[in-house]
């Protein structure tokens, strides 16, 4: 087993009839995400200058001087968005602070909006660094790109389950979209098992979608406990599922546990950058029908994706706050 390339050219127009293309990777995206939970897509209709644009900024970002940076930290930020400092997180409580700095930007939510006024973290405005303004520019254009690719993958595993191709549409209202900037240094030569640039960990929304340059260190626990390399290959992205998936296929598909290791790099930083789609803050996660067969009961007991995720910021942050407080925009990191 490992973490296979789908082809998702002739899949990405959504309403059209069932045709053998579209069903033919849905098949695929169903023993993906029964199996390594991760998955590798091309042609999927990013452009490639986009996502080079992208990549170009955010080394021009933490080129910056550090008081820069540390201006539009997201602790300054009711909604949590800004940048975070080496060693601000730790994925894996059992290791030490993960080797990694970001910088955290979403949609941009009004004060008026419902969200905003009842304090649901994800939702507000994003802060931008001085001496930088296409980053704010680019970042928009790299959104509405990855957003449109993310509801479309919905739409191919709601197929992949049997189900209509519209079956999630509804959670999409007021998705908590989050891109996230990284750059890892490289791995101390005298790291010890504990240390690593993200620690094992699941992420927590619906998909993630990463571009990741070409050092690679993405490191992929199977299901059978093998850590496999999440390669880098040209033109692709990575996808992997987050936990409301697992909760929405009744424990059919799998949110597996991944890693990161600056050790392919030779001795330079490593850039990646991860667009984590998770639904509406009030949607409703209860397993499908298709997988919940009569009778059976459900794994999962029903919850909002909100309730879900303040869980994982305590866990992962240590924090104690109510399911309505703010907390980082998106604690997930994936490579």
């Amino acid at each position: 087993m490992g973490i296979p390339l789908i082809d998702l050219s002739g899949a990405l127009q959504p309403g059209a009839p069932r045709s053998p293309a579209v069903m033919a990777v849905a098949d695929q995206l169903r023993q993906a995400c029964m199996g390594a939970g991760f998955f590798y897509v091309r042609d999927h209709g990013v452009p490639l200058d986009v996502i080079a644009r992208q990549f170009e900024l955010a080394q021009q970002f933490f080129d910056l001087p550090l008081a820069s940076k540390e201006a539009i930290s997201l602790h300054h930020s009711p909604a949590m968005r800004g940048y975070e400092s080496l060693g601000g997180q730790t994925l894996d409580a059992n290791a030490r602070p993960d080797l990694k700095e970001s910088f955290y930007c979403g949609l941009d939510y009004a004060a008026e909006h419902p969200y905003v006024q009842r304090g649901y973290h994800s939702y507000g405005s994003n802060q931008w660094p001085e001496g930088l303004p296409e980053l704010a520019t680019q970042s928009r254009t790299y959104i509405a790109a990855m957003r449109q690719l993310a509801l479309r993958l919905m739409q191919l595993l709601a197929l992949s389950l049997d189900l209509p191709e519209d079956y999630f549409d509804h959670t999409h209202q007021s998705p908590m979209l989050t891109l996230r900037l990284l750059r890892y240094p490289p791995h101390p030569e005298s790291a010890d098992a504990l240390t690593f640039g993200a620690g094992e960990h699941t992420d927590w929304g619906a998909i993630t979608l990463l571009a990741q340059d070409h050092h690679g260190g993405l490191e992929v626990k199977l299901p059978t406990g093998e850590w496999v390399a999440a390669t880098p290959i040209e033109g692709a992205l990575v996808v992997n599922l987050g936990d409301m998936i697992p909760r929405w296929t009744n424990g059919l598909y799998r949110s597996n546990p991944h890693r990161v290791r600056n050790v392919h790099s030779g001795g330079a930083p490593r850039h990646s950058i991860p667009f984590f789609y998770t639904p509406d803050y009030e949607a409703q996660v209860v397993p499908v029908p298709t997988c919940v067969h009569a009778g059976e009961s459900p794994r999962f007991a029903p919850c909002t994706v909100g309730e879900h995720l303040q869980a994982m910021y305590r866990k992962t942050y240590g924090l104690g706050q109510t399911a309505t407080s703010t907390t980082p925009a998106s604690a997930t990191v994936m490579a």
